[in-house]
């Protein structure tokens, strides 16, 4: 049973060709942890086949009458191939990533969706890691990469290497959220 412990709410971006376990390993986690979250198609429809053609049906999409991404706190980039493609041709998602990243909020991704930071020229001078074959997009647009790292965490973003690093990944949000507390508790609860 899903017990809140926030108001803040996240975003899970899906787009068609994402990696299934990278955005609904954070959805999993952060239900655990108490965290308001929701997938968020970025297509018409909310029902969207993932890159391994597992079908996940969203709570929303943005085309919904009434969507609003200042709904949402945080938003979570899951990779994938073509997920990333797909979310880096969504204009009014990267006019948003944009937009947070001017203004310090919080942003993650994961696998290969760090270079869509790095293409929107959000990583330079910055912290971050993807998956090793994105790392070059990264190191090509300034990040200060660190490639052997699961996990980076420089100010408001996020970045993490791909489907092995999703729950390490998920948790790095709960403390940004709710601290180390809450991040010993899922994690017991998971048995990681």
């Amino acid at each position: 049973m899903f017990k809140q412990a926030t108001d803040r709410r996240v975003a899970v971006l899906i787009a068609p060709g994402l990696e299934e376990i990278e955005g609904l390993t954070v959805v999993d986690l952060l239900f655990r942890a108490g965290i308001p979250c929701d997938t968020v198609a970025i297509t018409p429809e909310r029902t969207v086949t993932s890159s391994h053609e597992v079908t996940i049906v969203c709570k929303r999409s943005i085309d919904d009458d009434g969507f609003a991404f200042d709904d949402y706190d945080m938003l979570v980039l899951p990779g994938g191939i073509p997920g990333t493609p797909n979310l880096r041709a969504c204009e009014p998602l990267c006019a948003e990533v944009v937009a947070r990243a001017e203004a310090g909020r919080p942003l993650a991704a994961i696998c290969a969706a760090p270079s869509i930071f790095a293409e929107l020229g959000l990583l330079k001078g910055r912290r971050a890691t993807s998956n090793p074959g994105f790392q070059h997009v990264l190191a090509e647009q300034g990040a200060e990469l660190l490639a052997d790292e699961p996990v980076v965490v420089d100010g408001n973003l996020i970045t993490s290497q791909g489907a092995g690093t999703a729950m390490p990944f998920a948790l790095e949000i709960v403390r940004h959220y709710l601290g180390d507390e809450a991040v010993e508790r899922v994690r017991a609860g998971v048995v990681l």
